[in-house]
Order: structure tokens, then C-alpha cells, then sequence
């Protein structure tokens, strides 16, 4: 899903791959590099769930079930990661009505290849968290978010039947 207002990147305030409705950067979003970058892991999540929807309206029977736990654990997240921002008094991001996808989804396949995607879309926030955080809790979460994305994005790939299954450094560029 593309759009340039969900920040992934805790440098920057857009990401090209990132879904989002709209081009107006969020004035909710904190100015502290840690917050934001649990603020920006969160739009992301809201965008994944969104986005599975789409998955699951074209996945093959056989998908359901991945479908299905990967709707499960992006929901758990982000009303972790929610929680997490409201603890700070941080106003967490609203999720869009809808989002633009970044391919069209027609076939099994390109649903597949959307829910890669967002994994790495996901893992890239994920991973930002991690790299701002300053706090332990908030580290170990994104560690734990960033490996679960990439256990979800390995399945995906055996699902299509895409080698390599893993990368050394999940969302990110090395």
C-alpha cells in the first residue's frame, strides 16, 4: 500500500511504501524520535489490517488459516502498541477509511504478494522502534514485533513458493 503520509522511517515523515489516504503529514504525530516512531509503527499496523482484508478476499482457501493469524497478531500489536501511546498521553494515529494499494490484487497470487508487502512494511516500522526506542520495554516489543512480521513474511514466501524465505535484516536495507 503506497502513500506518503504513514511514516516508517523515524528520519523522515513520509515512506513511499507505506499505506495512507492522504498526502497531509499528521498533526498528532510527536516530535519525540521514539514516540513517533511507535506512533508511525501503529498507522502501519492499521494499514496491514486493512490491507488483509483485501488479502483474505482473494487468498485461495488454503490461505485462510495464515489469513486468519496474521489479521490476529497485527490487531494484538497495535492495540499494544495503543496502549503503549496512551500510557505516554500520546495521541495514537486514527486509521484511515481506506488506504491506496501499491498493486493490483486480482488472484491468489497478488494477494499473496500484498501481505509480503505489508510484512515488510510492518517490519520496517517495527524496526524503527526498535532503533529509537529508549526504553527497554519499548525495545523488546519492537524486537518481538519485528520478529513476528518476519515469521509472518517467511510463510508468505513458502506460501507462493519464494526463496529465499528469510532475510538477515528484517526491514531494513543491508
Amino acid at each position: 500500500m503506497t502513500s506518503p503520509t504513514s511514516p516508517t522511517s523515524p528520519t523522515s515523515p513520509t515512506s513511499p511504501t507505506s499505506p495512507t489516504p492522504s498526502t497531509t503529514p499528521n498533526p498528532d504525530r510527536p516530535s519525540d524520535a521514539a514516540a513517533a516512531a511507535l506512533f508511525d509503527a501503529v498507522a502501519t499496523e492499521h494499514a496491514a489490517i486493512y490491507g488483509y482484508g483485501i488479502v483474505s478476499a482473494h487468498s485461495s482457501p488454503d490461505e485462510n488459516d495464515l489469513v486468519s493469524e496474521a489479521m490476529a497478531q497485527h490487531r494484538e500489536r497495535r492495540e499494544a502498541a495503543i496502549a503503549m501511546l496512551t500510557g505516554r498521553s500520546v495521541k495514537a494515529p486514527v486509521p484511515a477509511a481506506g488506504y491506496q494499494l501499491p498493486m493490483a490484487v486480482n488472484t491468489p497470487t497478488d494477494a499473496g504478494n500484498l501481505a509480503i508487502r505489508m510484512e515488510d512494511d510492518c517490519a520496517t516500522a517495527w524496526r524503527a522502534v526498535i532503533e529509537r526506542a529508549t526504553s527497554d520495554q519499548d525495545r523488546a516489543f519492537g524486537v518481538s514485533a519485528l520478529t513476528e512480521t518476519a515469521v509472518l513474511t517467511a510463510r508468505w514466501k513458502q506460501a507462493l513458493g519464494i526463496r529465499p524465505l528469510t532475510e538477515a535484516f528484517p526491514g531494513g536495507t543491508e
